[in-house]
């Protein structure tokens, strides 16, 4: 493998579980033959919890720790690429910030984020939905469902501009699982309280047993890996749990989650094609603007 270019990391945002890291670790590993290139599986934050003996025997390693270790190796040229559906205040704002604050002792240090998993200006972009439509006709045929209704459920954000990614996934997997659903509607686990926040609706708690979702429902997973959230136990498991239990007649079946569909790796290896060419950081990218969505 070649090693003239960038350092090149798969960052995630990182989890306790042992389970997402060693998911982490699963696509770096298969991205890093699809791109000829050494590719670093590497969290933002939160992975060191879990213990080495949950991961192989090899310590999970997080984002600044790793910078510094390689700066001091002599490296100084870095290409992150993120492992985030959309444009994430944690890669937009807090790794961008982390750099600056770095660069004031490593003034030659150079990082770039490759584009994250969706372009939401490109309406032509779907390779994300195309992935989770066909999870969604693999949950269909392996539980032989007939025509279900179909969510597509995220974690639910604060921010206007990460829900739009939710929103823009769910138009275009409606328009994709025509034929296969009977309905396709997007969903947040959660929310802030206030209106300002009203955007997540619906709550899956409150969209499973209503009109159209009291039937045989699959949930369309906008999770990379497994988590507190969408692993098996999680929070997800336990909604769905206490839905059924409400509702005598629902029956509620959960996609397989998005980092296991084989079409992920050749995404990853575009977006790393397009970070190569990018600037570097030089100051906190800010989100995107209402003209630029």
């Amino acid at each position: 493998m070649g090693d003239a270019g960038p350092c090149t990391l798969l960052v995630d945002n990182g989890s306790h579980r042992p389970e997402s890291t060693l998911s982490l670790r699963r696509i770096a590993g298969a991205l890093s033959g699809e791109v000829g290139e050494v590719v670093h599986p590497v969290s933002l934050l939160h992975s060191t919890r879990a213990k080495a003996e949950d991961l192989e025997g090899v310590p999970a390693e997080i984002f600044e720790p790793f910078l510094k270790k390689r700066r001091e190796e002599g490296g100084d040229s870095f290409l992150v690429v993120p492992l985030f559906f959309g444009h994430s205040a944690a890669i937009y704002e807090y790794l961008p910030q982390r750099v600056v604050e770095l660069r004031q002792k490593w003034p030659e240090l150079e990082v770039r984020i490759a584009p994250c998993l969706v372009d939401i200006t490109d309406p032509g972009d779907t390779g994300v939905a195309e992935i989770l439509a066909g999870l969604v006709r693999k949950k269909i045929a392996e539980e032989k469902l007939s025509r279900p209704a179909v969510t597509l459920v995220d974690h639910g954000t604060p921010r206007k501009f990460v829900n739009d990614v939710r929103n823009f996934l769910g138009g275009q997997l409606k328009e994709l699982l025509r034929e296969d659903a009977v309905a396709v509607v997007a969903s947040s686990m959660e929310r802030r309280a206030g209106e300002e926040y009203a955007f997540n609706e619906p709550l899956l708690e409150n969209l499973l047993g209503s009109a159209g979702f009291e039937g045989e429902v699959v949930l369309s997973m906008l999770f990379i890996s497994p988590g507190r959230h969408a692993g098996p136990g999680g929070d997800i498991a336990e909604i769905c749990e206490a839905a059924e239990k409400r509702c005598p007649g629902l029956r509620t079946v959960m996609g397989d989650l998005f980092a296991t569909h084989p079409g992920v790796v050749p995404l990853l290896a575009r977006r790393f094609r397009e970070g190569v060419g990018s600037a570097p950081i030089v100051a906190e990218v800010a989100p995107p603007t209402m003209a630029e969505r």
